[in-house]
């Protein structure tokens, strides 16, 4: 298979998420896959193995819930790939769909909780406030809660009768607050363990009648299990010694939880029993769990996959548990660990080196976005494809990333976008002196918080980087406030320490537009016309000021937002840049 079939094959590969199910009717499970090209929600009966598409919308389906009865399919309806929609539901065994709340108005999903009793709890957010609203079937739906800071309903018990709230009331949508109210609106418990130590709701145990909530703290600066009666007001704190960041997910019977453990870009699963403290290792291959969840009977399913194997979805009993059908994406190359020291403690960064030529590479920067998500060992089409066009791979888990602890995470503040950089110039720093990477040929590249750094980096680091690929990039903080979906505003104020008009001096020094005149490098801007994560206008604002003061760019503009649920658009898009990049490090060879 040619270099250039192999890449796009890893795309065009038949993928799907972890497969989630009925806590009542654990056979009756949906997930998402890509099978026809673009993400869509899927049904499938366990018993009878008969799989039935549920969604087919143009631009793919993002979010969809099972009930616990088992009963109905709930998904989310966007306009054109706009993440501004509302949620439809459909009976699990096929039928005309139906919208779940038709008195509420469109808005930005911020979850929805179901239960046995068919009561629903759906966050929405729009024209500066977030609402969560309580849906009963055939009846209207009555406002839960209302705040103009973030707020997302967490989940509810099966019984319905307590619901989870993770808010931002006290100023800080990175380090939320946790709040149990019933549907009557009543506040039942509530956790604020202060400034930067957020409690995040997790999941209510399984078990009818059962009132406790699992949730994660950050106490100990990392993120920690916590199994909180917000009635009593118990609470219990698990502690594991061995370092990383933790999530969990309860046993079917909620006597024990599983633990998923993230360190240095791998995940590890224990079981933890509620009743002895006893943790237990559960056996699983080298690489990066992106879901998990326990089966009834004890056994754990969960997706897995490492840089050079793709996914898979496994069982702890050893066996595969579905294929998603089709010829399985070619393999790509493992992973390298790199260790540097930076001016804010030691930066772990990975490296993927090219099979073919010789050292030092072409290479290329790609930056995660987020800021809080890191880059892992897990299989990526885009980076196999850098890695097949013969660049080194490098990705930096700079200061703001997670994964590394809550003092890591939390280093963005004040110099916001600078502190990123300047660990990403420290790795670059690394690579070339290793010979691992050709200093005149180093391209920087990233989508979303990465094209934001990476725009950022062409104005302030002009002679580190060769030209520069960003992909839905911030571009003017304030523009992209002013423009964005209510949530990001809430992330601005957290991260900038207020709104553009209370720190007015922050929004433009960490602005990219601010440095536009001293960027050297041509640069390659992909945008979504109707993204409203990273809007069109402040990015148009940025290329009109590249054109002024004459410096090499081209855009590519396309109709669906950032993360583009389209394998065909994914395929297009990198395409895009791997001609690019060959194109201004002028090298045949690559």
């Amino acid at each position: 298979m040619k270099a250039e079939e192999r890449w796009q094959a890893r795309f065009r590969a038949s993928r799907m998420t972890l497969p989630s199910w009925a806590r009542q009717a654990p056979n009756r499970s949906i997930y998402r896959s890509n099978a026809t090209g673009t993400w869509e929600v899927y049904a499938w009966d366990r018993v009878s193995g008969a799989v039935r598409q549920v969604t087919d919308r143009p631009k793919g389906t993002a979010y969809a819930a099972i009930d616990p009865t088992g009963q109905w399919i709930y998904w989310f309806a966007d306009t054109g790939g706009d993440e501004f929609g509302v949620w439809w539901r459909q009976p699990f065994a096929g039928g005309p769909n139906e919208p779940v709340a038709p008195d509420l108005p469109p808005g930005q999903p911020g979850g929805i909780a179901l239960s046995t009793t068919g009561v629903a709890a759906i966050s929405m957010a729009s024209e500066g406030t977030f609402r969560i609203h309580v849906v009963r079937v055939g009846g209207p739906a009555s406002l839960l809660y209302e705040h103009t800071e973030a707020a997302w309903v967490a989940d509810m018990s099966l019984d319905g009768s307590l619901i989870a709230i993770n808010h931002g009331e006290y100023g800080d949508f990175r380090h939320p607050a946790l709040r149990v109210v019933r549907p009557s609106g009543e506040t039942v418990g509530e956790l604020y363990d202060g400034p930067t130590k957020g409690v995040t709701g997790l999941h209510f145990a399984p078990v009818v009648g059962d009132r406790r909530l699992l949730a994660l703290h950050e106490r100990r600066r990392r993120h920690e299990p916590l199994v909180w009666d917000p009635v009593s007001g118990e609470q219990r704190e698990i502690w594991l010694k061995d370092p990383g960041d933790l999530n969990a997910e309860w046993y079917d019977d909620g006597r024990g939880l599983l633990i998923l453990r993230d360190h240095r870009a791998r995940t590890y699963l224990h079981r933890y029993d509620l009743a002895g403290g006893g943790l237990t290792l559960i056996d699983t291959p080298h690489g990066v769990i992106e879901e998990a969840a326990p089966r009834p009977g004890g056994h754990v399913e969960y997706s897995w996959s490492s840089a050079s194997r793709p996914p898979v979805i496994r069982s702890s009993s050893g066996q595969v548990v579905v294929n998603p059908g089709g010829p399985p994406a070619p393999p790509s190359v493992p992973v390298e660990d790199l260790d540097v020291e930076g001016e804010g403690g030691r930066i772990h960064a990975l490296v993927s080196k090219p099979e073919t030529g010789l050292a030092p590479y072409p290479a290329v920067f790609l930056l995660h976005g987020g800021p809080t998500a890191h880059d892992r060992d897990a299989f990526s089409p885009e980076v196999a494809a850098w890695v097949d066009a013969g660049f080194a791979v490098v990705r930096v888990n700079y200061r703001g990333s997670t994964g590394y602890g809550s003092a890591w995470r939390d280093a963005l503040h004040g110099d916001v976008g600078h502190i990123e950089l300047a660990d990403v110039a420290a790795v670059r720093q690394a690579v070339v002196d290793r010979g691992i990477a050709d200093p005149n040929r180093i391209v920087l590249a990233g989508a979303a918080w990465g094209g934001y750094l990476t725009l950022l980096g062409l104005g302030t680091q002009p002679d580190l980087w060769a030209a520069g690929i960003a992909a839905v990039p911030i571009a003017c903080h304030q523009t992209s406030y002013e423009d964005e979906a209510e949530s990001l505003r809430a992330y601005h104020r957290a991260l900038l320490g207020g709104s553009p008009d209370e720190q007015p001096e922050q929004y433009a020094a960490s602005s990219p537009i601010t440095y536009v005149d001293q960027v050297k490098s041509p640069v390659l801007i992909l945008a979504g016309e109707n993204d409203t994560r990273c809007p069109l206008r402040q990015i148009e604002k940025y290329v009109a000021k590249l054109a002024e003061h004459g410096r090499e760019h081209e855009v590519y503009m396309y109709d669906a937002i950032g993360g583009s649920l389209v394998v065909a658009e994914r395929i297009a898009q990198t395409a895009l840049q791997l001609e690019f990049a060959r194109k201004h490090l002028n090298h045949s060879d690559i």
